[in-house]
């Protein structure tokens, strides 16, 4: 196999803190600077200059009012980024550094561990048990097997005769904004082979204290029933 050539600039340990801001502050969002993955798939370059030249051609922001990206707006968001990291993000992080203490390491591995797993693992019972099982009550939901390679992104499957969908559950802080939460590449891959192996789409639910935080969705998974249904 041939090895494939990166175009991707390296940031060395300088990377952690703009992964950490960027992600934060979402500034590379469709909403910010379009559905870049959908874009290159529909250019199909062969070289980055078509690439380059394709996207400042095509690509506009995903949002209500869409705007056309530049180079100046992608510098823009940069300019963004540089002023979170060095009057926000820097600060945050030293005082939590001139904080921190050895207890709190050992008691937030604990935490992590014990307490948060125990949280996650009532939200996901009452998400299910009290909220989606009685709103479809002739579905079955079963917890995902953990010995499956989807089992990690998709947390209960639902029966629907010989098919099924998948169902995630995410606490509502991991997205405090419901319209900019977006999964990762992995996330939407293992969706993908799980909708081609049980026929039915994934959807992710957000648990607002152990209750549907997103209530749409609960039309969205009626409307999927009916189709597998079918």
């Amino acid at each position: 196999m041939a090895k494939i050539r990166r175009y991707s600039m390296e940031f060395g340990k300088k990377e952690k803190v703009l992964n950490y801001a960027n992600q934060t502050y979402q500034l590379s969002r469709p909403n910010k600077v379009g559905a870049v993955m959908a874009l290159i798939r529909e250019c199909q370059p062969k070289t980055i200059q078509e690439w380059e030249r394709w996207y400042f051609e095509n690509a506009y922001t995903v949002s209500k009012t869409p705007t056309k990206i530049t180079p100046e707006s992608l510098r823009e968001l940069g300019e963004r980024l540089y002023e979170k990291i060095t009057e926000v993000v820097i600060p945050e992080w030293q005082a939590a550094f001139s904080q921190l203490t050895l207890q709190d390491c050992i008691d937030y591995i604990y935490n992590l561990t014990v307490n948060r797993t125990f949280d996650g693992f009532l939200r996901e019972k009452s998400v299910v048990n009290d909220g989606l099982a009685k709103i479809f009550p002739d579905i079955i939901f079963e917890e995902s097997d953990s010995e499956l390679d989807h089992a990690g992104d998709i947390d209960y499957v639902a029966k629907v005769d010989n098919r099924a969908f998948g169902i995630q559950i995410k606490p509502v802080t991991a997205k405090a904004n419901f319209g900019n939460y977006s999964p990762t590449e992995r996330m939407k891959n293992s969706f993908a082979e799980f909708e081609e192996q049980y026929g039915g789409k994934v959807f992710i639910v957000f648990s607002l204290d152990g209750e549907i935080g997103n209530k749409e969705v609960i039309e969205q998974i009626r409307q999927e029933i009916e189709r597998l249904k079918k």
